[in-house]
């Protein structure tokens, strides 16, 4: 999440579920909070935190579905830890979600794209729908078309095909 866009956006368009947004950068968030404000979002709240935490902000199988878009895909090897859908995030993923759980990666990062298929069919884990260009290949979910960020239009003015994960992990 870049400016709270995701999940302001999924939060309009499922009123009858909760979103949590969850970063770091305090500015983000506060971007995402005033226009849930403005628009008397009452769906929608954010936590300022370090996602490794996740498995101790949410109880076991509490947590339906986790979007990841965007993230900085850590593309040294010696940052392999701070990737997000590496397997130790894996394992706190399926910690807090619910036995169906979904997990979404949306990317503008073909090497973060490539390494999460690679890890997944490693570890045998069901891959729902991928894609690598979800603009230019019909099928694509709406809430991956539907809704857009800030960084992600600046991709998509350069050209940059923007790609999609959805999988579970139980």
């Amino acid at each position: 999440m870049r400016k709270g866009e995701y999940t302001v956006g999924l939060a309009r368009q499922n009123p009858d579920k909760n979103f949590i947004g969850i970063d770091i950068k305090g500015a983000r968030l506060w971007r995402g909070a005033k226009t849930a404000l403005e628009e008397n979002l009452l769906n929608v709240a954010f936590l300022r935190t370090q996602i490794e935490l996740i498995d101790q902000l949410f109880d076991a199988n509490e947590v339906s579905e986790i979007w990841i878009t965007f993230p900085d895909p850590q593309i040294k090897y010696k940052r392999t830890k701070h990737r997000m859908t590496n397997a130790d995030f894996l394992k706190k993923y399926r910690k807090v979600l619910k036995p169906d759980g979904l997990v979404h990666l949306k990317t503008d990062s073909e090497f973060m794209h490539g390494y999460t298929l690679g890890l997944l069919h490693g570890l045998g884990l069901e891959i729902i729908y991928a894609n690598h260009d979800v603009y230019k290949n019909e099928g694509s979910p709406q809430e991956v078309i539907g809704i857009q960020t800030f960084y992600e239009n600046q991709y998509l003015e350069r050209g940059k095909p923007i790609t999609y994960i959805q999988f579970r992990i139980n």
